[in-house]
C-alpha cells in the first residue's frame, strides 16, 4: 500500500469551502491536509490490541518483550507466530488472557483469509468495516482509524472520536460537546471528504492559544 494520498487534495479543498466556510477557514489556519498514511495495517491492528486500556509505556514495554520473544523487537510477529504460541509465553510477556484471545482472533481471521489484508483496497469502506469489527476487541473507532489513516479513503467521519467531538464544539462555538448524533448532522455536509475535514477538527483543538483564547473568535460561523 503505497504511503501517499490517494484523493485530490484540492478537489477536498473547494469541495469543503464551498459546502462550510468554518472548514474553509481551517484550511487557511492549518495549512495543508496532512494525514501521515500508514503502510503496515496489519501491524498496527496488533499494536492497537496491544495498547488498549494500557498507558503507553507500559503497552510499550509489553510490546518489546513480546515481539522479542519472536526474536526481533521492531518486528510484529506473523499470524501464525501468533497461532502458534502458547498461553503461558504470552503471560509471560505481560499480556492478559482477554488480550490473548483478541490476538489469537485477529491472527485466525487473518490467516483464513476473513480478513484480507493484502485485499482491502479492493473492499468498499462498508466491507473494511465489517471485516474488522468481526475481530475481536476491534469496534468502530478503530475500523474508522484504520480506513482514514491505513487506507487514505476520503470519506469518513468518526463521530465515536471525543477529539472530533470536541474539535466541533470549538470550531462551531457549540456550548457543549455534540452527540455522535449532532456530529453526524454536523459533517453531513463534508461528504464526500469528511476524513479531510475530521483531521482539521483534531487540529483545531492543537492551535487553540494557551491563554484559551480561540483563533476563531473574530469569526462568526453560519
Amino acid at each position: 500500500m503505497a504511503n501517499r494520498l490517494r484523493f485530490s487534495a484540492a478537489a477536498a479543498y473547494r469541495h469543503l469551502r464551498r459546502v462550510d466556510p468554518v472548514i474553509g477557514r481551517l484550511i487557511d489556519e492549518v495549512g495543508p491536509y496532512k494525514p501521515r498514511p500508514g503502510d503496515d495495517p496489519y501491524g498496527q491492528l496488533v499494536r492497537t490490541l496491544l495498547f488498549q486500556q494500557l498507558a503507553g509505556p507500559a503497552a510499550s514495554a509489553i510490546m518489546r518483550r513480546w515481539y522479542g520473544f519472536y526474536g526481533d523487537e521492531r518486528r510484529t510477529p506473523t499470524p501464525q507466530q501468533i497461532l502458534s504460541t502458547r498461553d503461558e509465553d504470552f503471560r509471560a510477556c505481560g499480556i492478559s488472557r482477554q488480550k490473548t484471545g483478541y490476538l489469537r482472533d485477529l491472527a485466525a481471521h487473518v490467516a483464513d483469509g476473513r480478513l484480507p489484508f493484502e485485499r482491502l483496497d479492493e473492499l468498499s469502506d462498508a466491507e473494511v468495516q465489517e471485516a474488522l469489527t468481526a475481530v475481536k476487541g476491534v469496534g468502530e473507532w478503530t475500523a474508522h482509524m484504520m480506513l482514514m489513516f491505513h487506507l487514505g479513503r476520503p470519506d469518513v467521519l468518526p463521530v465515536g472520536d471525543l477529539g472530533v467531538r470536541n474539535g466541533m464544539k470549538v470550531a462551531y462555538g457549540l456550548d457543549e460537546q455534540p452527540t455522535p448524533k449532532e456530529a453526524r448532522e454536523i459533517g453531513a455536509k463534508w461528504s464526500p471528504y469528511a476524513s479531510v475535514a475530521s483531521w482539521y477538527m483534531w487540529q483545531i483543538l492543537e492551535i487553540v492559544t494557551p491563554d484559551g483564547k480561540d483563533p476563531f473568535d473574530d469569526f462568526d460561523p453560519p
